[in-house]
């Protein structure tokens, strides 16, 4: 009997981020139900090893910086790769897949290959990591802050904002790379469903005049059996995470100064250097520890009073708030995007995004709860992670889908 297959697409095959996270996660996850997974990425030198790397895109970093030929000859693959196609073609002929679960594939593999799964009867389905389907420029967030210009179809805006890393070249390549796409339906008319981490996001689609019936809610998960649990309440408020603009790292810092409290940073990004120099200014206690990861992450996290996610966009749905929780930490989140749907009044508190003066209120009323109510958030919010959050919900939630879309499920 033909095992069940299933084709696992990102961009990347290697842990890089978020996206990538689950992705390998739920190649997985998905394994152990007992589905063959065969991946599909762009050729990387960092990539995993897989005996389906031959069929893999050649490489391309949207933004690198290519000799004049080298960018007319990536161009078309960028808004939409032919060669994508011909090799998922190749790849379908000799795996047989029953279903597709697709995650990041924009720039690199690009959504050419959702009309040849089609074509072949492949049941698809693709998890909507950032607002890319609404927004050209992923975020709806630009120069100016929260940016829902595009809404309407106007997405000539990305263009003019020049959204892509202020650069009107690579804004007008998104632009080119959404219209065409729009008008060939290469996502609505080709995807049986999107799958959205955060009500959120769903809503946000739906707004945008997207049809609700194609989207469906799965949250994010972790791994509850690698998350050890300590409830000792620590000094530090901690952040983890990239340190980029859109995190409100300089609004924690300027809370930090206004509460006289000591902070953690853990991770690395383009702000770094502006963060130290706000820190010092403002003569707040702001450890970096720069990145960190596996048990060397978990430790600082457990070493932590309560950790921080000040998002200044609108975040989706941040495995860091779940990590928190499953190591038994409570949380402090930005009303901003996904984050408050992750925490509730017994799990944590949830402050003005962008507002420093009210981060600092919330904080000081964190200190103010005795060391026992702290533990007690932080137990509560690991146990929302174990019943809700876990990989095995994840899974469960996945093969639901799976199987309503026709899919023969394999047998352990």
């Amino acid at each position: 009997m033909k095992k069940s297959t299933l084709l696992s697409i990102n961009n990347y095959y290697y842990l890089r981020g978020g996206a990538e996270f689950v992705f390998l996660e739920q190649n997985r996850l998905m394994e152990e139900s007992g589905f063959d997974v065969v991946p599909f990425a762009m050729k990387h030198s960092k990539n995993m090893t897989t005996p389906w790397s031959e069929y893999f895109v050649e490489e391309i970093e949207f933004g690198e910086d290519y000799s004049f030929i080298e960018k007319l000859t990536r161009l078309p693959k960028v808004i939409y790769s032919m060669e994508a196609q011909k090799k998922i073609s190749a790849l379908i002929s000799k795996t047989f897949p029953d279903i597709c679960h697709a995650h990041n594939i924009y720039h690199h593999i690009s959504p050419s290959i959702f009309s040849t799964l089609k074509k072949n009867g492949i049941p698809t389905v693709l998890t909507l990591h950032d607002l890319k389907l609404a927004c050209p420029s992923y975020s709806m967030l630009t120069h100016d802050g929260i940016c829902e210009r595009c809404k309407g179809g106007n997405i000539f805006n990305v263009v003019k904002q020049k959204c892509i890393k202020g650069s009107t070249a690579l804004s007008t390549i998104a632009y080119i790379e959404t219209t065409l796409n729009r008008y060939l339906g290469s996502y609505i008319d080709n995807i049986d469903y999107f799958i959205v981490p955060s009500k959120f996001y769903l809503e946000k689609f739906v707004e945008w005049g997207f049809n609700r019936e194609q989207f469906i809610h799965v949250p994010n998960f972790v791994d509850i059996d690698i998350y050890k649990p300590d409830y000792t309440v620590g000094k530090r408020f901690l952040y983890f995470g990239r340190l980029g603009v859109e995190k409100g790292l300089p609004t924690i810092i300027k809370a930090a100064s206004k509460a006289n409290i000591p902070l953690t940073f853990v991770g690395t990004g383009p702000d770094q250097n502006e963060l130290k120099t706000l820190a010092n200014k403002l003569n707040v206690d702001v450890e970096f520890l720069g990145f960190q990861s596996g048990e060397n992450l978990h430790s600082a996290i457990r070493a932590a009073k309560c950790v921080v996610i000040a998002s200044e966009w609108y975040e989706n749905a941040p495995i860091s708030i779940l990590e928190a929780y499953a190591l038994g930490k409570p949380v402090i989140g930005a009303r901003i995007g996904g984050v408050p749907e992750l925490i509730k009044e017994e799990t944590g508190l949830t402050f003005k995004s962008g507002s420093a003066d009210d981060l600092a209120k919330t904080m000081i009323e964190l200190i103010n709860r005795s060391e026992s109510q702290i533990e007690d958030m932080g137990k509560a919010g690991r146990t929302w992670v174990e019943q809700d959050f876990s990989s095995n919900k994840y899974r469960e939630r996945l093969l639901n889908i799976y199987k309503s879309l026709g899919v023969n499920l394999p047998s352990k």
